[in-house]
Order: C-alpha cells, then structure tokens, then sequence
C-alpha cells in the first residue's frame, strides 16, 4: 500500500512540474503572437489561435512525456524533476525559436496571418505552424530517449 502512496506523489510532483512548463509555454507563445493569447482564444474565439494554442499545448505534453520517461534512470526523484523541468523547458524554447524563424521565412507576419478570419475558419498557415510545434516535440522526444 505504501507504494501506491508513493507513486501517487510522484505523479502529482510531475504533474506539477508539467503544468509548469506548460505554463511557460503558454507565456512564450503568448510573448510571440499578437494580442493577449488568453483574449484571442477564449473571448474572441480566434480558430487559428486555438489550434496554434492546441498544437502547442500537445506537443509541450509530448515532451514531458518523454523527459519523465528519461527521468526514470536518473538518481533520484529530485533529480528525475529536475532533468524534467530543464528538458521541459529547453522543448518550450525550441518551439519557440522554430515559431520565430517561421515567421521570419514566411510572407507577412505569421502570428498575424495565423490568426487572420477566413470565413470562420482557420488559415492554413494555422495548421502549418501546428504541425512545426507537434514536429519539433517529436524531434526532442527522441533526443532525450
């Protein structure tokens, strides 16, 4: 029984550790988009913030997932966290940088077009930058295993 205590601790320290990365996520591609994210999806209902937001929320999911899976041969749990957090965190960083040189590559500014109307649905370029996030998450997946 106690292991079951045990791991349901763990669990939780994870999950907190993921719901703050994925916090930061959330501030970093608020920093990079126009308007305030939060507005843009929830009062305005903007379909190509969400699925930005959407991607981006899966594809910070895809790494912790894999980060506490490499966490699992570290010593100790403090450490485990730690490595999780700081892999965590480097994922965010690199989605981050990836969204910024799609923007530089692409025609217009991308944030903008992503979140242009198109008869109420999202803009390609939506679908293209979520596809870059859920890429870039495979990618450091499998560079931490």
């Amino acid at each position: 029984m106690t292991d079951i205590f045990e791991s349901a601790g763990q669990a939780l320290l994870y999950g907190l550790v993921g719901l703050a990365v994925m916090a930061v996520g959330f501030i970093a591609l608020d920093l990079v988009t126009p308007g305030k994210l939060f507005h843009v999806v929830w009062t305005e209902r903007n379909r190509g913030a969400a699925v930005l937001l959407g991607s981006q929320s899966v594809a910070v999911g895809l790494v912790i997932d894999e980060a506490i899976r490499a966490s699992e041969s570290e010593q100790g749990l403090g450490y485990g966290l730690f490595s999780t957090l700081l892999y965590g965190l480097a994922g965010v960083v690199v989605m981050t940088v990836v969204g910024i040189v799609i923007g530089l590559i692409t025609p217009g500014q991308m944030g903008a077009t992503v979140f242009e109307d198109n008869d109420g649905r999202p803009h390609p370029a939506a679908w293209v930058q979520a596809a870059m996030y859920l890429g870039t998450a495979f990618m450091i997946g499998a560079a931490l295993s």
